[in-house]
This record gives C-alpha cells, structure tokens and sequence, in this order.
C-alpha cells in the first residue's frame, strides 16, 4: 500500500538535509523504533507495536537506496520481521525536501508498504491513519532535536554522495576482499510500544463497532434462549 504524509521542520533546508540522513541521530526520533548497530551502510535494529494486549517486535535492516543532495531527494529501504514469526513488513520510503522559507523545510514522505500478520488486519485505510499520526509524532521529536542540539560539526562537514551505489564503490576497492565492515554497536534505549489502538483512535473504533454489534446481539440471543 502507498502512504503519503508531509511534515514542516523549523530549519534550512541544508540542515534538513543533514540530519535526514543521519539515521543514528533521528532514530530516536521514530515511535517505538530502536537502532542497535551499523555495519557499513546497512543499520540495523527494530520497531515494537502493539494491537491491544499483543505486543509485536519487528527485527530488521535499513539501507539507503539514493541520497541525492542536489535535488534533496533521499531513498530509504526498509525490511523487517516479527521476531516471533507472526508476519513481516517490508518498506521503500522515500524523503522529498523543499524550502517553504530561509528557516523552514518542507518534508514530503511516501512510503511503499507491504505488512503481513496481524498488523495487516487494520487495512489501508487505519494505517492511513496510523501513519499520518506516527508521522505527527516524529515530527515533533524531530523539532525538539533540532531545538536541543542543531546540526552536529561532523554531520554538517559530512557530504552525503547521489546514491548509495557511489558510496560503496570506492570502499569496495579499498578494501581487501577478506576484509568485513566492522560492526558498530549502538546504545540507544529500548522503546516503548506503539500502541496501534490507542493511534488509530475514532476510525479503527468505526471500522470495529459492526462486528461488535452483532457479537452483542448473538450474546443477547444466547441469554434470552438461555433462559426460556
């Protein structure tokens, strides 16, 4: 399913830019998502959510696909899976910036979705929904990073290249073909579930009150057979 969301984040369009692709820096800034290591350019870790008293943690990787700094256009692979089995998910994001002012950027976001399991049953419409409000949130936590801390000397000295393709190649050739990326391990603290209920809020209440309509009524006709 295709997801489309828009946020605005009070900073230049370059900082933007800088701190967009600094997935180290703004995973923290994603509900529910944690990062636990780095090994070349593939970051890994995982995204917990729960559907009311069930909890699902989603284990996987992230890479970029393009990060191209000209037309501020940055590309975004996703892939995860439930630790426990139960289904996975699988995401191509992609970040399109524009200035709205000198101070302000626009953030267009649209997401190639594809979840199986249980997370599924919500349907495009409530993951609409879910998605606009989680993207809420990490707008905000994106504002208060960029409040607290500004852009750091070596992610504004950082050049990010046009694609990821172009920046493996030249280690590739550097290395020796024993060698292996070294993996970085990274403390960050363990998230708190998003609680996928509580986000979906009035609509997945709408999509819901059918089905609980008629399990009231066969409850109803059980009693009333019940008791003749």
């Amino acid at each position: 399913m295709d997801l489309n969301n828009s946020f605005e984040v009070k900073a230049p369009i370059d900082e933007a830019w800088v701190i967009v692709n600094d997935v180290e820096r703004i995973a923290p800034c994603l509900p529910g998502a944690q990062l636990q290591e780095i090994e070349g350019d593939e970051y890994r870790g995982i995204v917990k959510v729960k559907v009311g008293p069930i909890t699902a943690q989603y284990k996987g990787a992230a890479t970029f696909v393009e990060q191209d700094k000209e037309n501020y256009r940055v590309v975004l692979k996703g892939d995860g899976r439930d630790t426990r089995g139960a289904g996975n998910a699988s995401a191509l994001i992609t970040a399109q910036l524009s200035p709205i002012s000198d101070s302000v950027t626009k953030v267009d976001v649209t997401t190639d979705l594809t979840v199986t399991g249980k997370v599924a049953q919500f349907g495009r419409g409530v993951m609409a929904d879910i998605s606009g409000k989680l993207m809420g949130q990490f707008a905000e936590n994106l504002e208060e990073l960029l409040e607290d801390d500004g852009p750091t000397p070596e992610a504004a000295a950082a050049e990010p290249v046009a694609t990821a393709a172009a920046t493996a190649a030249p280690s590739a050739a550097a290395a020796s073909p024993t060698e292996t990326p070294t993996v970085r391990k990274i403390d960050m603290a363990e998230p708190e579930a998003v609680d996928l209920l509580d986000t979906a809020g009035a609509p997945l209440l709408k999509r819901a009150a059918p089905v609980a309509g008629v399990v009231l009524f066969l409850l109803l006709l059980r009693r009333i057979l019940g008791g003749s």
